[in-house]
């Protein structure tokens, strides 16, 4: 858990409180693409399995997720969108994900695909691996 006053993981420059604590709480659904990439980016951060797997497209959900506890998410850095708006039924949104893991540093340069479900949420479909 983070304080309340804590900066926000997806470093959107805003207090957790006010940007992604709504949606992976509960009560609150991300209103485009790349508001769910960036609270699921904070699941990540947080280990919060159960978010992770509400906002993952049920057709390529898998059971579980095994996280990695020598990893450390560091940094979001979206370096682009396409569509992901209100309005729009599907999105992608481009991202570096930075970790540490024990004396290694990495990253996962990824283009997430997002698409509405049948209650009109945002939910992760896939992804492509950048190098």
């Amino acid at each position: 858990m983070l304080d309340s006053e804590a900066m926000c993981p997806c470093t959107s420059d805003k207090r957790y409180q006010d940007c992604c604590r709504p949606f992976i709480e509960g009560g609150s659904y991300p209103e485009k693409a790349e508001q769910l990439m960036r609270s699921r980016f904070c699941a990540f951060v947080l280990k919060n399995e159960s978010y992770l797997l509400k906002t993952w497209c049920t057709a390529n959900r898998p059971d579980n997720i095994d996280f990695d506890s020598s990893i450390n998410w560091q940094k979001l850095v979206i370096n682009g969108r396409k569509k992901g708006r209100r309005k729009d039924k599907e999105g992608w949104v481009t991202f570096i994900a930075h970790y540490q893991a024990g004396e290694q540093s990495g990253y996962l340069h990824e283009k997430s695909y997002f698409v509405r479900d049948s209650e009109q949420h945002w939910c992760y479909q896939d992804g492509e691996i950048k190098d």
